[in-house]
C-alpha cells in the first residue's frame, strides 16, 4: 500500500474510480448525474484540490482530495471497499490536518459510519443544492 500525489496521466483513472464508487454508493441518484458529473470532476474539481492516491502493486485503488479542510472526496475502487484503503487515505491526511469537514448524503449510510467510526461527527443536517437529497455536515478534530 503506497499513498502519494497523482500524475497527470492517472486523472482518468481517478475519474473512473469516482464514477463507479459514486454510482455504487448513491443508487438513490440517477446514474445519469453521476456521468453528466464526470468532466467537471477531470476538468475542475480534481485539478483545483490536493489530491492523494493509494496504490496496490501497480495500480491505483482509491483517491482522497482536500480543498483546504473541507475533505471533498474519498472514493475506493468498488472491488476492493472494506480493505483498509479508505481508512489509510482517512488517517493519512488525518495526519496533516486539524480540523477535517465533510459533507455525505444522509442516505449512504455505509459513509455516514465509516467516518462516524473514524471519529467525525455530525454537526448540522442540510440538502444538497444539486441533488435535493438530505446530507450531514460532519467535521474531525485532532486531539
Amino acid at each position: 500500500m503506497h499513498i502519494r500525489e497523482p500524475q497527470q496521466t492517472e486523472i482518468s483513472k481517478l475519474v473512473d474510480i469516482w464514477y463507479a464508487a459514486s454510482i455504487d454508493s448513491h443508487d438513490f441518484i440517477a446514474p445519469d448525474y453521476w456521468r453528466k458529473q464526470q468532466a467537471v470532476m477531470k476538468e475542475k474539481h480534481l485539478p483545483t484540490s490536493e489530491t492523494y492516491v493509494i496504490s496496490e502493486g501497480n495500480g491505483i485503488v482509491g483517491f482522497v482530495s482536500l480543498v483546504d479542510d473541507y475533505l471533498a472526496a474519498l472514493f475506493i475502487d468498488v472491488n476492493v471497499q472494506g480493505e483498509g484503503y479508505g481508512k489509510a487515505l482517512l488517517n493519512f491526511v488525518k495526519d496533516q490536518r486539524d480540523f477535517i469537514q465533510l459533507t455525505v448524503y444522509k442516505k449512504n449510510q455505509n459513509a455516514v459510519d465509516f467516518y462516524l467510526k473514524n471519529h467525525f461527527s455530525i454537526k448540522e443536517h442540510s440538502i444538497d443544492q444539486q441533488t435535493s437529497e438530505e446530507e450531514y455536515v460532519m467535521t474531525w478534530f485532532k486531539g
